[in-house]
């Protein structure tokens, strides 16, 4: 069994997309021409969660506990600021409108010769702000994705 760092990972940002609440396949990202967004930090967490269901049962005393609805989680980028950056630009002009845009995380992970995990999503953009810390620091955007879809998993394939 094999480990990678993070370092080398990719973040791309594509169009708009409709999410109908059935699960997305990868070929629901079929031609779609992504922007890598640059200077990337940081690519947050997400992956599915199950939102809690308790009911207290009163003859039992006993908390009882059952799974709802499916949580992709959002997505906390953070990048250093780059005003030219075609997937900065991307970020910031996707969270002033409504719409859920196509995501694609690509890993460091790819066997030699072979090809790197892939992770689709279809998010929105709930945030792109930007934070202009202590002197000693870089101004970073800071990009916040609320996952509308599941997130869909590619594995690194052998050459």
């Amino acid at each position: 069994m094999a480990i990678y760092a993070t370092n080398g990972a990719k973040l791309f940002i594509g169009g708009s997309m409709t999410v109908d609440g059935d699960d997305l396949t990868v070929t629901d990202f079929d031609g779609e021409t992504w922007v890598e967004v640059g200077e990337t930090e940081n690519l947050g967490k997400f992956g599915d969660t199950s939102n809690e269901i308790t009911f207290a049962g009163l003859a039992s005393g006993r908390q009882r506990r059952l799974k709802g609805v499916r949580d992709a989680g959002t997505m906390e980028v953070i990048c250093g600021i780059d005003y030219a950056d075609p997937g900065q630009l991307a970020l910031i002009s996707a969270e002033k409108t409504i719409f859920d845009y196509a995501f694609k995380v690509v890993l460091n992970d790819a066997p030699e010769g072979g090809t790197p995990s892939e992770r689709y999503f279809a998010a929105a953009v709930g945030s792109a702000s930007e934070a202009l810390d202590t002197a000693d620091n870089v101004m970073k955007l800071n990009s916040t994705l609320w996952i509308n879809s599941n997130v869909v998993r590619v594995n690194a394939a052998e050459a």
